[in-house]
């Protein structure tokens, strides 16, 4: 089949694929959805079982010198495995569009398609013709254009054929190369839905790259690609799913599932593209002659906006800090309406893209821009409720959603109008498109608002949250509650309902029975009273309806009904009473149950919140005592948060169910209960005098001041002039994390800054000049970035931490930092990288130096776009990967199993290969395979686990660090020992740049690896990571915990494997008498360390006796040697299965049988 341009330039760019699959230059750049993976490099070399001596003898346990317990610094080097690899050899030098494209009209009429340049290893250039028929090298040169084929050239149809043809040094790298390529595993091969950078990279030789210049300069900048459909960016979820659920049409609903993710993932991608654009530069404004920061853009039907209050919009609310932070509002709105599904109603796809300032992408609703937006809007306010509109259609619509948003339907006043009925915010806006849909947008208040951050005249909040020192003045008023609040506050408002119903209920029973006269009083009053008790309370129950407050139903425990089961109560001779009095107690119950937690309805449990209660300018159509009503509920929330929420964090902090290890995670933590991060100062004071969670304040402290770095750098970048960037960006670091006292910025050089300034002839145009530069690079309200000192820096901290989140961290600079907290600068710059898209090179930085900054501006390769957007969730596969959690909790693990693959089967269905919940169902999957000793099978699995979640997460997120973790045990169960400690010691390195050496979390990875070099009989080095454990568990576990028990004993076998018997002895006995405390005499684990105990006790004595005898006789010929065993692998295993919170029970087909009854029965 014929050539033609199109499929010519796709040649070319498939070959540059292939040229470049080995390698990771994409991936460092973070283009093309390539991302970094580095397991099989790690755990390279070890790849096959083998007897236990040839094991031992070849396996290298010297750990690297940067992750021994004790080593002060940490260095980034080890961050990339690749830098040690050798370089591999190139295939070719340049490959590339030559000067005589486009080929002139008698060439085209002889087939010539375009034309290529090529220079080979062997420093050969070659001009290559495309042509219709394949490629041949024609006789062009750099100065004539003869497109006639050389002497003895040959047409060959694939691109690679002819470089193998006149390169054989590219032909033998070729073959090389696939090979390698095909020995990687093919989830390293496939593109990432969505763009992963890395903070780090090393320095990249820039090459010759003709399809990155093509994508750069010609197509990707003015037009994107030709792909059908992409031209028209209106995010709408297909509107007949519902029908075709009903219909039972599973596999077209897939379909249309994994259309939508690729078009979402599609957009993203776009959206990203172009707000990077319009940050260079490179896209024109739709109103240019307005102010900077006032402008507006649209590039490929997609709509762009700056982070700035633009005419006042906000300016009630908080000006430009409104403005900055209501897109995120805007986007958990678009998350909460687009996950219902709702038929018939449709939003808009939002970007959000934080890239040297916010900028906001949103598709565009078709025929908005023809037609004005007053004109546009039929439901909803443009004033903020000052005029308001509402619209059959859109009430019909949004009434659907209102019980799941928990959204109170309410009217308020709007002028002339009258009464306006909403059923959503007032900010909300409907307009219906010339597509006759009806869209939604504006969402950013779908949410109540936080009370605690919205102080209001003559509201009054609760006792609590004044001792906490609330309501307190934030910068915005646009501070909501989050959706995990919301329903965790509704589920306990369900369980009170519940509660006072019964209560309600069964003292109606008891007063109706306390009148009867017909009461048997020889009646037994035990099982008999209790019985009729518990019938009416499931009675009640089964009339109720059902109310499930998120994922699960609310169910109430036995304990919480035993209160309803004490004291005296009369029993009535009938069984049961008629149904009319039931019908009438249960009303009554039910009518005060819901006005004790402020229902909705009377009839039914309904909370709802109205959003625009404390709206200003508003007037509400509604009697005062509803108001009251409405406002009460909002104060019982922001009380909630106090009184239930944070207390409960920390609590879970303290019995370590949450176990945050850098500030991502910990925010993970405050958001799944509903705690925003403006809480963080509040938590912060609570937990500081606690011993126990001195690695969460640490987090906190750090999470704290990184936030108010990145406020004020945020400021700075704005204002930063293009060719500066890396040198503001160099300066801020070495003033925030730097020990120098006095580091210089590196400015531009005054030629490139303006050229014409030495043109000019007049001293007053070169001081108006001076002025005009001055001002550019100033930050408006803040000093300009290059004169900055580590003094303003961390000043201006304090201040903003005192400010917004009303915390004072003590601290004048960053050594005050590190040595009153014990901070490490390594986590806090890769935290701030993170957070603020810095790239940087790797080497490893001297933060130290008193004599020199630590960073210069050749030390920021890159800054990167950050993407907050929300992407869409396979619902069907989530619900059997939780149906599978459930019955691996049960015990069922062969139906867990079957549950976990096919919801792995219906991820890949939607997502493709590569996504994070395909690596969650992995990793489970491989977890069940090791339990039931599949272990081949558990390294495969948990192999593509931590692959995906490198890929998708990054290389040194803690998800990956623990994936590495379990990939480890499961290779030494496979005897792949050289594998799990390379594995174990990456896992260790990745910690300390996390978060540092003094964290709970690192006492697994610490008891891991000396169990493994125990295993190997290195008992030197296993002792130090034991004893490193030991004290980390001691500190944050306490001396007289189980896990401090384990630790000590893990410690004695080591030193009675080393003939150290009395230190063995010393720990051994402190781990009998903690098990003997906290289990007592009879437990197994009681009696195993008596018998270790005994034995210990018979060596050290025989060992004394022994030195008695060498020093009376000075002979050793009549003593016995000692006995020391090395330790067996089935026994290593055995104690690494239990610190990585896997134990075995030997249990009968009859045991197994009767605990899942019993589990069954609790649940139901």
């Amino acid at each position: 089949e014929p050539y033609s341009v199109r499929e010519a330039r796709l040649h070319v760019r498939h070959v540059r694929e292939l040229l470049h699959s080995v390698d990771y230059v994409d991936a460092y750049n973070g283009a093309d959805c390539s991302s970094l993976s580095y397991v099989n490099i790690i755990t390279d070399g070890d790849k096959q079982s083998r007897s236990l001596d040839q094991l031992i003898s070849s396996v290298d346990c010297t750990p690297p010198e940067c992750i021994m317990p004790g080593y002060k610094e940490c260095v980034l080097t080890p961050m990339h495995p690749m830098l040690k690899e050798p370089k591999a050899n190139f295939c070719l030098k340049v490959l590339t569009m030559s000067i005589w494209n486009p080929p002139p009209g008698n060439r085209k009429l002889h087939g010539d398609l375009l034309y290529l340049y090529a220079v080979t290893a062997e420093q050969k250039r070659f001009h290559i013709t495309a042509s219709s028929r394949g490629f041949y090298v024609n006789q062009s040169d750099m100065e004539t254009f003869n497109p006639k084929p050389a002497q003895g050239a040959h047409v060959y149809h694939c691109l690679i054929d002819l470089l193998g043809h006149i390169s054989p040094v590219f032909k033998r790298n070729f073959q090389a190369l696939n090979k390698k390529r095909f020995g990687r595993h093919p989830y390293e091969r496939i593109a990432t839905p969505f763009q992963v950078h890395s903070w780090t990279a090393p320095a990249i030789e820039h090459k010759v790259d003709v399809v990155r210049a093509e994508d750069s300069y010609s197509s990707r900048l003015l037009f994107e690609e030709h792909i059908p459909g992409q031209k028209t960016r209106r995010m709408s979820y297909p509107h007949n799913l519902h029908t075709l659920l009903l219909r039972g049409m599973f596999p077209i609903v897939l379909t249309f599932r994994r259309q939508f993710y690729h078009f979402k993932f599609d957009f993203v991608a776009a959206a990203t593209r172009g707000a990077m654009m319009v940050i260079d530069g490179n896209v024109m404004a739709i109103n240019p002659g307005d102010a900077k920061n006032m402008r507006m853009y649209i590039w490929n039907n997609i709509f762009f906006s700056l982070g700035f209050d633009v005419r006042d919009h906000y300016k009630n609310f908080g000006g430009n800090h409104a403005a900055f932070y209501a897109p995120c509002c805007d986007l958990n709105g678009v998350k909460a309406y687009s996950t219902l599904d709702t038929e018939g109603l449709y939003t808009l796809g939002t970007v959000v893209v934080d890239y040297r300032g916010r900028i906001t992408a949103q598709s565009i609703i078709p025929g908005i821009l023809e037609r004005e937006q007053e004109h546009s809007v039929v439901y909803g306010s443009i004033d903020f409720g000052k005029t308001a509109q509402s619209n059959e259609k859109y009430i019909e619509l949004l009434e659907k959603t209102t019980k799941q948003l928990h959204v109170q339907p309410h009217s308020i006043l709007s002028g002339d109008k009258g009464p306006v009925k909403l059923c959503s915010s007032l900010e909300c806006k409907g307009i219906i498109g010339n597509d006759q849909r009806h869209y939604i947008l504006d969402l950013l208040r779908t949410f109540p608002p936080d009370l605690n951050y919205l102080p209001l005249e003559g509201e009054e909040l609760s006792e609590e949250c004044k001792r906490m020192g609330f309501p307190r003045q934030h910068r915005h008023r646009l501070s909501s509650l989050r959706p995990e609040l919301v329903e965790v506050f509704i589920d306990h408002l369900y369980v009170v309902f519940m509660r006072h119903c019964a209560s309600q209920i069964v003292n109606i029973r008891n007063k109706v029975g306390m009148e009867q006269k017909s009461i048997a009083e020889g009646e037994s009053e035990g099982n008999g009273k209790k019985s009729k008790i518990f019938w009416i309370l499931v009675e009640y129950s089964c009339c109720m309806p059902l109310y499930s407050g998120g994922n699960d139903s609310i169910t109430l425990d036995r304990n919480e009904f035993s209160l309803f089961y004490s004291g005296e109560v009369a029993s009535a001779k009938e069984n049961k009473p008629n149904a009319e009095n039931m019908a009438k107690w249960q009303q009554e119950a039910v009518k005060s149950a819901a006005t004790l937690v402020g229902s909705y309805s009377d009839t039914e449990f309904d909370v709802r919140f109205n959003p625009d209660i404390f709206s200003p300018d508003v007037k509400h159509d509604a009697t005062p005592e509803e108001l009251e009503k409405q406002k009460e509920l909002l104060k019982q929330a922001a009380r909630f948060i106090i009184t239930n929420q944070i207390p409960t964090f920390i609590k879970d902090c303290l019995e370590h169910t949450a176990m945050p290890t850098d500030g991502a995670s910990l925010s993970d933590c405050l958001h799944e209960r509903g705690i925003n991060a403006r809480y963080l100062g509040k938590i912060v004071k609570l937990i500081g005098t606690t011993p126990a969670l001195q690695h969460v304040y640490r987090i906190g402290l750090m999470e704290i001041i990184l936030r108010a770095a990145k406020h004020i750098m945020r400021g700075y970048l704005q204002n930063v002039d293009q060719c500066s960037v890396s040198s503001a960006v160099s300066h801020f670091l070495n003033c925030l994390l730097g020990s120098f006292p006095t580091p210089l910025p590196h400015l531009p050089e005054e030629e490139l800054i303006s050229f014409n300034h030495f043109r000019s002839r007049s001293n007053k145009r070169k001081k108006k000049a001076r002025k005009q530069r001055a001002q550019s690079t100033s930050g408006g309200q803040r000093a300009a970035w290059h004169i900055l000192t580590p003094e303003a820096v961390w000043e201006q901290i304090e201040a903003e931490a005192s400010d917004y989140y009303d915390f004072k961290i003590g601290v004048k600079s960053v050594d005050e930092l590190v040595e009153k907290h014990s901070v490490h600068k390594v986590a806090l710059l890769r935290r701030l990288c993170i957070t603020m898209g810095i790239q940087l090179l790797v080497k490893d930085y001297t933060f130290d130096s008193r004599h020199k900054p630590p960073f210069t501006e050749e030390d920021i390769t890159n800054m990167y776009p950050v993407i907050k957007h929300a992407p869409p969730r396979a619902s069907d596969a989530y619900q059997f990967y939780t149906s599978a959690q459930t019955k691996v909790q049960q015990g069922y693990l062969k139906e867990g199993y079957e549950l976990f693959s096919e919801a792995l089967n219906l991820f890949n269905n939607v997502y493709g290969a590569v996504h994070g919940e395909i690596a969650a169902c992995y990793r489970h999957i491989a977890r069940l395979n090791y339990m039931m000793g599949e272990h081949a099978d558990a390294i495969t699995n948990q192999q593509k686990a931590v692959i995906l979640s490198e890929r998708v997460l990054g290389i040194d997120n803690v998800t990956t660090i623990m994936d590495y973790i379990s990939l480890a045990l499961y290779c030494f169960a496979n005897r792949k020992i050289s594998a799990a400690l390379k594995l174990l010691y990456r896992a260790r390195y990745l910690f300390l740049c996390v978060h540092g050496n003094d964290h709970p979390e690192i006492s697994l990875v610490n008891s891991n690896i000396g169990l493994v070099l125990h295993g190997v009989q290195e008992y030197d080095l296993s002792l130090r990571f034991l004893e490193e454990a030991l004290k980390i568990n001691i500190k944050y576990h306490g001396e007289k915990s189980l896990k401090a028990a384990l630790s000590h004993h893990l410690v004695a076998r080591a030193y009675s494997c080393k003939g150290e018997f009395r230190s063995a002895l010393n720990h051994e006995k402190e781990t009998y008498k903690l098990y003997k405390n906290q289990l007592g005499e009879v437990h197994e684990k009681t009696k195993e360390s008596g018998e270790c105990l005994k034995h210990l006790t018979e060596q050290a004595v025989t060992l004394q006796r022994t030195m008695n005898e060498i020093y009376k006789n000075g002979s050793t010929a009549s003593i016995p040697p000692l006995q020391i065993t090395a330790p067996s692998m089935h026994s290593v295993l055995d104690l690494m299965n239990v610190i990585n919170g896997i134990i075995f029970i030997p249990l009968s087909s009859k045991d197994l049988e009767a605990i899942r009854n019993e589990v069954h029965r609790q649940q139901v």
